[in-house]
């Protein structure tokens, strides 16, 4: 995919995302929908979901894709660094990550965004 089609791509699904969350204020049905944008609108994406702050730890949320872990403590992993340190994380061969939970073994790299709302 050059590099016009990649862009293409990202503004349909900013605007899928955008149509199927403008009117709704559920937060789990929102993310339920911008996981399906999300895994069906990448390429070569084995998994896209949410993992949620709760009780101190991360907890799955809805998702596409293969089974996840359920449960991740806040500075484990990427996904629990990435809420630690409060950064995007960008992970290619998550093989070499230190402290990497396989909670698929056919996740290779690993890009995480944390999301606050209230700065939480």
């Amino acid at each position: 995919m050059n590099e016009d089609e990649r862009q293409n791509t990202y503004n349909l699904m900013i605007k899928q995302v955008s149509a199927l969350t403008s009117n709704e204020s559920d937060f789990i049905a929102n993310m339920a929908n911008i996981s399906a944008v999300l895994y069906h609108g990448l390429s070569d994406v084995n998994w896209a979901g949410f993992y949620i702050f709760k009780e101190n730890q991360l907890v799955l949320g809805p998702f596409q894709g293969n089974p996840a872990c359920i449960r991740i403590p806040i500075g484990s992993g990427v996904c629990g660094t990435a809420a630690k340190l409060r950064t995007t994380q960008i992970i290619d061969d998550v093989h070499k990550y230190p402290g990497h939970i396989a909670c698929d073994a056919n996740s290779n790299s690993e890009i995480v965004i944390p999301i606050f709302v209230n700065n939480e």
